[in-house]
């Protein structure tokens, strides 16, 4: 363009002299401005610059020698329009150059604007445009020409990534080497090196592995590595050529880099892994610990151009960092040890229970739990210790620590006295859902003699329980009162007591409870009433809930608050919940039978029942029994198809396959996602009664049923309200497109007889 520029200038001069000014004079002007146009090109060859000049209908008017080289083409095949130009750039920065031209033309003023353009052969690169409107007149729809300067800023782009690499690192390398002054264990450090390396270096993930029976054993990992490592500790794949590199590190000791799309990975789990997380380079350094390469770090990159000379050396400062800590821990662990753990059984000791303690009510504290402390008292430990010797007391220590632990897997169990044993139990239901678990467990660890110096000797204990927040907000406060309960246990030859006074009596009173609802469902007391759903717009029945209740021939109907938590805590829930699908069909089958219109009946699925393992076995029951898609569908509330999403999905996919319908119940109260939400087999949402009920009062209750009804209705879905009271509730409801409504203002539960008398009414 310039030299066109320079031609038409030297044509001029030619054609019109001026006067005084001769032939000769033209001529070095003419030599000059090609000079000036020389160096005008190199200067923006040297910068990486280009520009254009675009008309008002977008199209390219001019444009500098430089354009199609920033572009990779022929001069003359260079994009003549802004249209054209918009199809090299990357798709994700598309709409940001779109909106930016827009904005830039709607207001005649300068903008500037940064995109990934495709250079032919050399693939993205980084640019930064700047656009300026020519001054002069507009055309007749109010456009102008535009002056646009272009400039490739790769290297501007990879100096700044490089240099956020680093820091990133630094950072790394500063967490990590804190690690050292606080970690208690190798888990603990390899666990918080990896979270770092994530957190703080910015990698896609990371996992360390240690030398075992001559392969490589992962021993901590994060990032979005489960797929690798289906259930820990898992074995490195051996065909998987990602850890023959790592394996390869860990023999020779020096730090590699792999480059997955060249270094052929195979495998199908990996190669996913590694496609899903964009990884397009792994470094993997050795760990020593005393000199001798215990293991490797890998850690996953999504730059091909992440670990060079400098980052390489500063990971290999990490492995050095790392071996420093393992040396560390190898001599506190063993003055630790000496500290902190019984000699005898290996347990903590009572000073480092009480640590752990604290550990346990700090996380259950974050989340609202419940702790259980339990010191359990061997009875007669010192005459046994006095009659078969000191030896073969230790021995019987040894024994009793082995149950404790075999029946207790994973838990924090410490050996506080001479004969006492603790245990601390979080994620507590309830007291009486603990004492099931305890009952249970006793078998497993006093139920069978133990042997003592040849001689088969029953052993027992006496248990003390306090809980956490209900009896102590600390863990000394919370040992204390363990040890007070256990020592009332022991005065009233009690084999469990709670510390506080009246929680062994409800104990008692709740496994009375739930001993009555095994005899209520051998005995046929639980029956069925029934809410009706109709149709908004009609008021056409479509439907009815089953709502369990308890026909005790005691104290008469029992409301289900009293009952159904128990049910659910104590697994009951599913034999319950099997009966209510086979009586639902039974009585579904009954109305039709006697010639009243029968509604599909709605049947409320828990948590428990759809996670149990024989779930769908009992829907298939229910089929057998003459449950069909038009007498039942199935409701679950939000918040449990949130719960084990896979298996509860799958689970769902099911029931759906088996022809039956499925509500989401309470919808709103929940924490589903919108992702979640699309994938799921529902047709139905429930929307919960305490949105209805507020909607007149509330402005904001009420946009969120219209965005409920709406949401569920770009997703095909039926609607129903629930807890619908008065007739307010129903015209705001009809006006909102509301499919269906249920609640006291159409009827409240009826028992099979008089939902009959009902729908024969309604008919």
């Amino acid at each position: 363009m310039v030299d066109d520029m320079v031609k038409k200038k030297a044509v001029r001069e030619e054609a019109e002299p001026v006067s005084g000014r001769a032939g000769p004079r033209s001529a070095v002007s003419l030599s000059g401005l090609r000079e000036q146009a020389a160096l005008l090109r190199h200067a923006q060859e040297v910068a990486h610059l280009a520009h254009v000049i675009t008309r008002p209908d977008g199209s390219f008017e001019t444009w500098s020698d430089t354009l199609p080289h920033l572009i990779g083409i022929p001069p003359d095949q260079i994009v003549r329009s802004t249209r054209l130009w918009l199809d090299l750039i990357h798709p994700a920065d598309r709409e940001l150059f779109r909106s930016t031209a827009i904005n830039a033309r709607k207001n005649a003023e300068r903008a500037r604007v940064e995109y990934r353009l495709w250079r032919k052969g050399s693939g993205w690169v980084h640019v930064r445009q700047v656009m300026e409107p020519i001054p002069g007149p507009a055309d007749s729809a109010g456009r102008r020409r535009w002056f646009n300067t272009l400039q490739d800023i790769s290297a501007e782009k990879i100096a700044a990534e490089r240099i956020w690499r680093l820091n990133r690192l630094y950072a790394m390398l500063s967490g990590i080497n804190s690690l050292v002054v606080r970690v208690r264990n190798r888990q603990q450090l390899f666990g918080d090196a990896c979270e770092v390396a994530v957190r703080q270096g910015g990698f896609r993930a990371a996992w360390i592995g240690v030398r075992r029976n001559g392969g490589l054993q992962p021993l901590a990992w994060a990032g979005e590595l489960g797929p690798l490592f289906a259930a820990p500790p898992a074995s490195i794949v051996e065909t998987d050529p990602t850890f023959d590199h790592a394996r390869r590190v860990t023999e020779e000791g020096r730090a590699v880099v792999v480059l997955p799309k060249r270094d052929s990975v195979t495998d199908g789990t990996t190669k996913t892994v590694l496609e899903a997380l964009d990884v397009a380079a792994i470094g993997i350094v050795p760990l020593l610990n005393n000199g001798q390469t215990v293991g490797a770090m890998a850690l996953y990159a999504n730059d091909v151009a992440f670990f060079d000379d400098e980052e390489l050396r500063l990971l290999q400062d990490l492995g050095k960092d790392l071996a420093f800590a393992l040396e560390y821990l190898d001599k506190s662990e063993k003055a630790e040890y000496l500290a902190y753990y019984d000699p005898i059984t290996g347990l903590a000791n009572r000073t480092l229970f009480l640590e752990r303690v604290m550990e346990k009510l700090g996380a259950a504290q974050s989340v609202q739990g419940r702790v259980a402390l339990l010191i359990y008292d061997i009875q007669h430990f010192k005459m046994l210790n006095d009659s078969f010797g000191r030896s073969s007391g230790d021995t019987l220590l040894k024994d009793i620590a082995a149950r404790l632990s075999a029946a207790a897997p994973g838990r924090t169990i410490g050996r506080v006295a001479g004969d006492q044993f603790a245990i601390v139990v979080p994620g507590v239901i309830s007291a009486e859902d603990l004492t099931r678990r305890m009952k249970a467990r006793a078998g497993a660890i006093f139920g069978v003699p133990y042997s003592v110096s040849g001689s088969d000797i029953r052993v027992s204990a006496r248990v003390g329980i306090a809980m956490y927040p209900d009896d102590a907000s600390d863990g000394e406060t919370l040992f204390r009162h363990a040890e007070a309960a256990l020592k009332k246990a022991k005065a009233a030859s009690e084999p469990y007591l709670f510390y506080e006074q009246g929680m062994s009596d409800r104990v008692s009173e709740r496994l009375a409870l739930e001993t009555k609802l095994h005899r209520a469902l051998e005995n046929n007391e639980f029956v069925l009433h029934y809410q009706p759903k109709v149709n908004v717009e009609s008021r056409a029945v479509t439907g009815v809930e089953a709502l369990i209740r308890w026909n005790d021939p005691q104290s008469g109907l029992v409301p289900p608050m009293s009952f159904v938590p128990l049910l659910e805590t104590s697994g009951l829930i599913v034999p319950v919940g099997a009966w209510a699908l086979r009586q639902a069909a039974a009585e579904h089958r009954r109305m039709a039978e006697a010639g009243v219109p029968a509604p599909r009946i709605a049947v409320n699925i828990s948590a428990v029942q759809l996670r149990h393992r024989e779930f769908i076995g009992y829907v298939e029951d229910a089929v057998r029994a003459g449950a069909t898609s038009s007498s039942l569908e199935l409701e679950v509330t939000e918040s449990v198809l949130m719960e084990e999403i896979d298996t509860n999905l799958a689970n769902l996919k099911r029931v759906r396959e088996l022809g039956f319908e499925l509500a989401m119940d309470d919808f709103g109260t929940g924490y589903s996602s919108l992702a979640y939400l699309a994938k799921l087999p529902v047709q139905t949402l429930k929307i919960d009664r305490s949105f209805i009920s507020k909607m007149q009062e509330d402005a904001d209750a009420m946009t969120l049923v219209s965005t409920m009804v709406s949401l569920a209705h770009s997703l095909k879905l039926k609607v129903v309200a629930e807890g619908v009271e008065t007739d307010a509730q129903a015209r705001i409801l009809r006006r909102l497109r509301c499919d269906e409504m249920q609640g006291y203002l159409i009827s409240k539960p009826l028992p099979i007889n008089e939902l009959m008398e009902f729908l024969q009414r309604s008919t």
